[in-house]
């Protein structure tokens, strides 16, 4: 699965994601709902039912002159915002400040906002997965799969990327994807992101795996929006675009015999089905490589940026 993070950031990445989406080789996306292009994104794909995407739950606004505030009123959520009522501007912040029960308040009026307009999103994920951090976090994250009976993106290798030891939380064994990659900023800095997503696709073991991505056209407006922040910034977003709006990309894609699926796939659908069957408790985002499959599969499923 070939997945678009931050989708409703900006036209850019909107465009990007619904380029990549109707052209390229990006199989799903989740949206921004604090974001100022949340709209126009979500407007797309209500005139697309077909296609597929979650919602990016969003407790974080780290650009420099580009903050968001949350869809529910600050005074209600205090532990979340600065003085001025926007998002702190990264995981650390909500690690020591955020209290579970604003979280739970504030995404829970994120998935209803977008469920008002009519959105049927297939997931839910976590932006820069800052739900990661903590246990009582992941609980919360949890609880809104069971909520909503959503699947949610759970992984102890995305706890990992967040710089937390992912065996000290409760995290089932069973129900986590096992191949899920991102490309990192050492990566970026040296040997560049095609090189890293060439090595993907030409290494991709049997089974399902997971890719993260965070496409977005070149322009003034992203240079601006992420200004100072190299990793995951304008640069970084204008190779994801490159690499996977690109035929070679596609073309790839199907010399390696690898299927693009998404979260609405009758393949994913079975591995949900059967996990509901057996663990009424959670719906989760899985799974075990050899459970069901024998060849290659590309699940594009959203992550943290």
């Amino acid at each position: 699965m070939i997945h678009a993070d931050d989708a409703g950031l900006s036209w850019s990445q909107n465009k990007a994601t619904q380029l990549g989406m109707v052209n390229g080789s990006i199989s799903s996306t989740s949206l921004m709902v604090p974001c100022p292009w949340f709209y126009e994104m979500a407007n797309f794909c209500l005139q697309n039912p077909h296609i597929d995407y979650g919602i990016h739950l969003t407790l974080t606004g780290e650009w420099k002159t580009y903050p968001f505030k949350p869809c529910s009123d600050p005074k209600k959520i205090p532990s979340l915002v600065n003085k001025n009522g926007y998002f702190h501007p990264n995981k650390k912040n909500v690690k020591d400040l955020a209290k579970a029960d604003d979280v739970y308040f504030e995404l829970r009026n994120q998935i209803k906002t977008a469920l008002s307009l009519g959105l049927k999103p297939s997931h839910l994920d976590s932006h820069s997965y800052t739900l990661g951090m903590r246990q009582d976090l992941i609980d919360v994250y949890q609880q809104l799969g069971n909520d909503f009976k959503l699947p949610i993106l759970l992984s102890r290798t995305l706890v990992s990327y967040t710089g937390q030891d992912a065996s000290a939380f409760k995290i089932p064994d069973n129900q986590c994807f096992e191949s899920i990659y991102m490309v990192s900023m050492n990566e970026f800095e040296n040997g560049g992101l095609a090189s890293y997503y060439d090595k993907v696709i030409d290494n991709l073991p049997n089974g399902i795996s997971i890719l993260l991505i965070h496409p977005a056209l070149a322009s003034d407006e992203m240079n601006q929006i992420t200004i100072d922040h190299p990793n995951f910034g304008a640069k970084w977003r204008t190779a994801d675009s490159d690499y996977f709006l690109s035929t070679s990309c596609k073309e790839k894609l199907e010399k390696r015999n690898i299927e693009l699926i998404n979260w609405k796939s009758p393949v994913i659908q079975k591995i949900f089905n059967y996990l509901f069957n057996e663990n009424t408790s959670v719906f989760l985002g899985i799974i075990s490589n050899n459970l069901f499959f024998s060849k290659n599969i590309f699940c594009r499923v959203c992550i943290s940026g």
